[in-house]
């Protein structure tokens, strides 16, 4: 990390319980989850509006990581690129995310998934590109105007957690690195990975 960030030991309040709860998932706090403290007044905020956001979202959680990798690609993240792409990987099976991270169009998803896909990666690449024609298209497919919203809420606000991550210096924990070196190298899409232990 680049700046201060509250160690979990200094924690309080509302951020002791946030570190408490990734404490009890991974056994460590995520630099993600600490690069929210360089402004401790609007890490509860951001956390809440995460949870409510995801908590809430009309694509399901599976839409919702889909998006996430779509975008953490164009950004380039490999922090959010590892991190998703573990949480796929245990649904789908790493060759299948390898796919989507490749090339989601080729990689077997229904017209549906790849019209979402689409949509999130121009919104994630710049977009000022988005015009009416691309939501009529997703209008097309079956996608609600909430749902539409949705998508582009996810690719949005993943690539403003992305860059902040890259721009405080977050690094991404060991836990989420596979094993697999074609995996792992197709997952480092922007800032290279730290020498792991």
């Amino acid at each position: 990390m680049f700046l201060k960030t509250i160690a979990p030991e200094d924690a309080t309040g509302e951020i002791a319980t946030f570190y408490r709860e990734e404490l009890d998932k991974y056994g460590f706090v995520m630099d993600a989850t600490r690069c929210m403290t360089t402004r401790p007044d609007l890490m509860p905020l951001v956390e809440n509006f995460i949870a409510a956001l995801r908590g809430n979202f009309s694509l399901g959680l599976r839409g919702w990581r889909l998006i996430t990798l779509v975008a953490a690609k164009e950004v380039p993240s490999t922090y959010c690129s590892h991190v998703y792409s573990k949480a796929l990987a245990a649904e789908f099976g790493k060759d299948k995310v390898l796919a989507i991270q490749r090339n989601f169009r080729s990689a077997g998803l229904d017209d549906k998934d790849v019209a979402m896909l689409a949509y999130a990666q121009k919104v994630a690449r710049n977009a000022s590109q988005v015009t009416e024609a691309d939501i009529k298209g997703l209008r097309e497919v079956g996608f609600s105007d909430l749902e539409i919203s949705d998508i582009a809420a996810c690719a949005s606000f993943r690539c403003f957690l992305s860059r902040l991550f890259d721009a405080l210096g977050a690094q991404t924990e060991s836990y989420f690195v596979d094993e697999d070196e074609v995996f792992r190298r197709a997952m480092t899409v922007g800032r290279p990975l730290r020498e792991m232990a």
